[in-house]
């Protein structure tokens, strides 16, 4: 499963979802797409799941939404682990990303 466009890349290998590039898109509607493919990883009720910022240069406030709506409905499924990655030279994760484990406690947070 793949979402490519000339400006970023989300795609999934195994129980891992990687983003890459800028995400700049204009509210939930644009969005949806990558929640789909989001959704459809925890369909899959993997032991965990493991979202890769790492290479996610930018993230507007409609994908910061995005990363909070599917957070919470991971913590839904108490049966499902969930893992973020983090880089410490893109400032915005550093910020951002702590967020989400006000939202699910049980989060672990890997920025490096």
């Amino acid at each position: 499963m793949e979402i490519s466009t000339n400006d970023y890349r989300v795609w999934v290998e195994g129980a891992k979802i990687h983003y890459e590039g800028t995400m700049r898109l204009s509210g939930t509607e644009a969005y949806a797409p990558i929640l789909s493919l989001m959704n459809d990883v925890l369909a899959s009720k993997p032991e965990t799941i493991c979202l890769d910022l790492t290479g996610l240069e930018f993230l507007n406030s409609s994908g910061i939404n995005l990363l909070a709506k599917f957070t919470i409905e991971v913590r839904k499924q108490p049966d499902i682990g969930i893992e973020v990655l983090g880089s410490k030279t893109i400032p915005w994760q550093s910020k951002s990303l702590k967020n989400l484990q006000r939202l699910h406690p049980a989060l672990e947070l890997q920025i490096n």
